[in-house]
């Protein structure tokens, strides 16, 4: 076990403790809010939401501590091709009598004797974030804006975004993907008019395919978002009663916490014994409760921690000792801003509901350990944003 012990001893000298620190505290305001969300539940329910998401906060620490000490280049350069296979694997075994279907996605694998369900794309999304970095540091060598190399990285999203479809049919999951993936470019340096011509292909795509998806239920999502946001009168019924029931409850959640809120274990929808007043308020619609109950100020001050972990990412990046590490930071910051992005839009009505949890704070195991695991990787970046030649000097 010495080994473990150097590990601790390296991360607690050269880790980055400040970005441990932020996780936990999204993590601690996110267990208040999940004790309050789930009541309704019931006692033995709740507690069991409670225990789980504690287990998985203190497993998300440990591995936290551990990526800290994991030369992620190195990990990367050496086993690549693992790394794809990983992904592509944990992925189709949601097609296997493992699988289950859970709010019509066949996105979660139920393992005998293991305790909760798993998500496999919330944790690829570690792989797809390391192999897109990986991709684009060796593409730079050649030009990242040359055609060859757009069309690489672009093949590169759109194939996991294909798996991710293929397999569970999250498109929650897979809008994460290709908004990291956008992201990263953006950050990487590709050259804005190829963000133009996706801009343009999309439009005209959508525009030619649109008769034949318009009718779909995915697309009704998206739809009723937009009748809202226009404020057309002959869908109100769909709006409110419909497909836009849930960001209904939500905004009207919101919307009574006023500037303060309805005061801790009072929420009116939060407190209600009928999971059809606030669906999903302990996962998708977390930040709904925390607008009703701690009101506006509540919420600024989660986005606020959420922002300042996301900029440490960010920082982290910044001070990178290479390219690729750079990436790989930035890309989790990408995934962070993904999420939260998502989550908020759908609770305030702007984004369809795409069943994204809202990062360090939504229940879910998959998500609290994955979410410490690429916070960890860039606590490794972070000790290792310094020459070989130079780390040992810096414990001076």
């Amino acid at each position: 076990m010495s080994w473990l012990k150097d590990s601790v001893r390296s991360f607690w000298e050269q880790g980055d403790r400040l970005l441990l620190g932020l996780c936990l505290l999204a993590s601690g305001f996110g267990l208040v809010l999940i004790f309050s969300a789930t009541r309704y539940l019931g006692e033995a329910d709740g507690m069991r939401c409670m225990i789980v998401q504690t287990v998985a906060i203190l497993l998300g620490i440990f591995i936290y501590m551990l990526m800290s000490s994991v030369d992620i280049e190195l990990l990367v350069d050496k086993s690549w091709k693992w790394l794809l296979l990983f992904s592509l694997v944990i992925n189709a075994l949601v097609r296997t009598p493992l699988g289950i279907e859970v709010n019509g996605n066949r996105s979660w694998l139920r393992i005998p004797g293991f305790p909760v369900n798993l998500q496999p794309a919330e944790i690829a999304k570690i792989t797809f974030v390391l192999l897109l970095a990986w991709q684009m540091s060796r593409l730079r060598e050649k030009g990242i804006s040359k055609p060859s190399s757009v069309f690489q990285l672009a093949g590169h999203t759109l194939f996991m975004f294909g798996v991710v479809a293929v397999t569970s049919g999250d498109f929650g999951m897979g809008l994460t993907y290709l908004i990291i993936f956008v992201l990263l470019a953006w950050a990487g340096g590709v050259k804005k008019r190829w963000f133009l011509l996706a801009l343009v292909v999309c439009v005209i795509g959508i525009v030619l395919i649109w008769p034949h998806i318009s009718d779909k239920y995915y697309m009704k999502r998206f739809t009723v978002v937009i009748d809202h946001i226009i404020g057309n009168p002959d869908t109100i019924t769909e709006q409110t009663l419909g497909r836009g029931w849930q960001q209904t409850r939500s905004i009207m959640a919101i919307g009574s916490g006023g500037l303060t809120g309805m005061g801790y274990l009072k929420g009116t929808q939060t407190q209600s014994l009928y999971e059809s007043n606030l669906p999903a308020r302990e996962t998708d619609e977390i930040f709904a409760v925390c607008g009703e109950e701690f009101g506006m100020i509540g919420c600024l001050c989660l986005l606020a921690l959420l922002a300042t972990i996301i900029l440490r990412c960010i920082w982290v990046a910044r001070r990178a000792c290479s390219p690729k590490s750079a990436f790989i930071s930035m890309g989790f910051a990408s995934m962070l801003i993904a999420q939260v992005g998502v989550n908020v839009g759908m609770c305030l009505y702007i984004f369809p509901v795409v069943g994204l949890t809202l990062p360090f704070v939504s229940y879910g195991g998959s998500s609290i350990v994955t979410m410490y695991a690429a916070m960890g990787i860039v606590s490794s970046i972070k000790m290792r944003s310094l020459p070989s030649w130079l780390r040992d000097r810096s414990r001076i």
